[in-house]
């Protein structure tokens, strides 16, 4: 039994194939990697399964999971990116990943995009040390950690509207999600909303996207390469600055959403 379980681990854990599947999957949303990215890729995959047996870091750790729900997922901004790049004629665009847990999708762009500024913004000091670890690995210059809630980073004047892109690629309803990220955001940037199901939550957040100061200015369906899953990329310009009472105390937003 224990080589049978060692041999399903061996072929779960390929880089060949881990590389075979991203190549797929990010070519399908019109993206080519090159030698040195595909190389950071596998470095990456290698460390989150080594650190994940120390600690919580994702459940997802297999190639397929890896490669679709993990990296292709993160690079299905980029293109959103590329359009805030070009209308503001340069490439070193600052962006904060809020709640960016095991790195996604803030490390993945960084891989792809290298001239951007990336802060990685998480509540837990373990995550960050794996983050800095990894991008000490993989070389990556130009990108920080910040150990914080966003709750009381936002209201930090080192961050407080400080970027041109806020991306954060989780759980929460829509309207929360708002509160916790367009105080970061610069008047005139965008936050990059990734959810899944969006309309239900695009129609409750009206009335904090009007408190908060921002705008949704479209919104991207589609189905996830090389799986069934339907995902949504949200964005929300800002229009005008956020008040200085938001956000509001840690835990305050989630229990007593803006509506």
């Amino acid at each position: 039994m224990a080589d049978n379980k060692e041999t399903d681990m061996n072929e779960a854990y390929d880089d060949t194939r881990l590389i075979a599947l991203l190549r797929e999957g990010a070519g399908a949303i019109g993206i080519e990697l090159e030698d040195a990215q595909e190389k950071a890729f596998i470095k990456y995959a290698k460390m989150l399964r080594e650190r994940n047996k120390v600690m919580n870091l994702t459940n997802i750790l297999d190639d397929e999971g890896v490669a679709r729900l993990h990296y292709v997922d993160s690079m299905t901004i980029i293109k959103h990116i590329e359009a805030e790049m070009k209308a503001a004629g340069r490439r070193d665009l600052t962006l904060i990943d809020v709640g960016t847990g095991a790195g996604f999708p803030g490390i993945p762009l960084k891989i792809m995009l290298p001239d951007i500024k990336v802060t990685l913004l998480d509540s837990l000091r373990k995550r960050l040390n794996f983050l800095e670890d990894v991008c000490a690995e993989l070389d990556l210059k130009g990108i920080r950690t910040a150990h914080s809630r966003a709750e009381d980073a936002g209201k930090d004047k080192s961050h407080r509207e400080r970027y041109d892109i806020v991306t954060a690629r989780a759980v929460a309803a829509l309207p929360v999600l708002c509160e916790y990220c367009l105080p970061f955001v610069k008047v005139g940037g965008v936050f990059l909303a990734m959810k899944a199901h969006s309309e239900e939550e695009t129609a409750r957040s009206e009335a904090a996207l009007k408190v908060l100061g921002g705008k949704i200015e479209s919104t991207e369906k589609f189905i996830l390469p090389g799986t069934n899953i339907e995902r949504s990329v949200i964005v929300i310009r800002k229009i005008r600055n956020t008040p200085a009472r938001y956000p509001r105390q840690a835990g305050k937003p989630s229990k007593d959403p803006i509506a």
